[in-house]
């Protein structure tokens, strides 16, 4: 089997990231001319690479219950880290999906996913769950993009989801994916569990994903809150024009030195301070640039293709604001999020990239910034910043989440051990758990819309009823 037809494959996989499901004829790279035939421009269809017979044989590392049962998910421990993949030799991951039934809200932000390429020691890959697949602040919102999806499960509302991305991953000696459970509970809220599928291409030993093509990475930031540069302050109670021709006070989503390209962002918004935040410009500085940057917006809102001062959840293939709070019925207050995919014009690097965007023009705003950069380079990368530890990195949610919180760990501990039992063995739970149900959906309704209070009284009801249950049963 030659390389070429494996270089081939790998950079049509890295392509459609990259921007090219029209074709590759456009990189200007060495191996341009051999797999442009394999091309839209040829077949006149941007999935002409389908019928292509490329190498290699699809295979999936998963959850599945190794004893033959129907147990198909992973029991993460508190403090435990478990290896999701563990593959040898050359290959391409092509697709993620995860999904729990009835989480704990917090589930999305302990947990950290991490990947390594080819026997790397320090992860290429470094993300709270939930914020890899475009989940804001533990908040769900299901949408559908080229790159990450997030479908709706069964009849359980909001708190049953199926998180997927296709990102291709390639790799040439092998991939180690894992997931480490940084909460003191068991990682998945009520059923206790992780249903992992990673699918992936394993090519022939010693038929190398050739160098060129670049490794996946993904890194998590955030500044809770923004820095207000006390000159900007006074410049502002003087109601004078306030300026910024550094950028160097911009909230940073990437530093990254060696070769590569950003091919996504997802950037979350909680604005404490109410009133429209997206003046701030993206200003993206490469190789060499002090300043003017190579690329320089004109507002938030731009950076992902939406119309003057977004207060409305839209989302497409490239471009979305997924979630849009307008918390306490005041526009823009609360939680936003939004995604844009450099698909079709990756931001191109050879020796570094800072790629920032303001925190309102200026930098006048004092909110919440998290964000994901997703980006392949040559190896190797650069350290990335400490990933802060699990309670620095939960939303603001304030004193009534902690007393609602309260109550559900203290219902999850009497009711799981149950639960499980009758999951695993197969048996029907009894009747009165069966009716608690639609009692259990409304208190996560209540905890996924932030209705705290609500829904410590409704487990704190909860509660009182299974200890009577329970008593009655013994």
């Amino acid at each position: 089997m030659s390389k070429l037809v494996i270089r081939s494959a790998c950079a049509l996989a890295v392509c459609a990231a990259a921007g090219a499901l029209s074709g590759c004829a456009h990189l200007r790279t060495d191996v341009d001319a051999r797999f442009r035939p394999l091309g839209a421009d040829l077949y006149g269809s941007p999935w002409a690479h389908l019928a292509h017979l490329g190498p290699g044989r699809s295979k999936r590392a998963s959850s599945w219950d190794k004893t033959g049962g129907n147990w198909d998910a992973l029991t993460i421990q508190p403090g435990e880290t478990v290896t999701l993949a563990d593959i040898e030799g050359p290959g391409m991951i092509t697709h993620i999906y995860f999904t729990m039934v009835h989480p704990h809200l917090l589930d999305y932000r302990d947990a950290v996913l991490r990947m390594y390429w080819d026997g790397e020691t320090t992860p290429s890959v470094e993300v709270p769950l939930g914020d890899f697949f475009c989940v804001s602040n533990c908040i769900v919102r299901r949408f559908t993009s080229q790159m990450v999806t997030v479908n709706l499960g069964g009849n359980l509302h909001t708190y049953n989801n199926g998180l997927n991305c296709y990102w291709p991953m390639p790799f040439s000696t092998g991939a180690r994916i894992t997931l480490e459970n940084q909460s003191n509970r068991i990682l998945g809220g009520q059923f206790m569990g992780l249903w992992s599928h990673i699918d992936y291409v394993e090519y022939d030993e010693g038929e190398d994903v050739p160098a060129p093509i670049g490794r996946f990475h993904a890194q998590w930031r955030r500044e809770n809150p923004t820095t207000v540069n006390p000159a900007v302050k006074e410049t502002l109670e003087k109601k004078e024009p306030v300026l910024n021709l550094t950028g160097d006070e911009n909230y940073v989503v990437l530093e990254a030195q060696g070769r590569g390209q950003v091919v996504g962002i997802f950037l979350q918004v909680d604005n404490l301070e109410g009133g429209w935040y997206g003046e701030g410009d993206d200003m993206v500085f490469i190789d060499g640039d002090t300043w003017p940057p190579s690329l320089h917006g004109t507002g938030s809102e731009e950076i992902f293709g939406g119309g003057a001062g977004p207060d409305q959840e839209y989302t497409g293939p490239y471009t979305g604001y997924l979630l849009v709070e307008n918390r306490d019925d005041e526009t823009y207050k609360g939680f936003n999020a939004m995604y844009r995919w450099y698909l079709h014009d990756p931001l191109r690097f050879q020796e570094r990239i800072r790629l920032t965007v303001e925190h309102n023009h200026d930098n006048w705003s004092a909110n919440d910034y998290t964000s994901v950069a997703y980006w392949y380079q040559a190896e190797p990368h650069a350290p990335f910043p400490a990933l802060p530890p699990a309670a620095e990195r939960r939303p603001n949610f304030g004193e009534a989440f902690e007393r609602a919180n309260a109550a559900y760990s203290e219902l999850m501990d009497l009711v799981v051990p149950y639960i499980r039992e009758f999951f695993k063995e197969r048996r029907r739970p009894p009747k009165w758990m069966m009716e608690l149900r639609e009692t259990s959906n409304t208190a996560y309704e209540q905890m996924y819309t932030r209705d705290f209070e609500a829904a410590e009284k409704t487990y704190r009801a909860m509660l009182q009823t299974v200890k009577a249950k329970i008593e009655q049963s013994e």
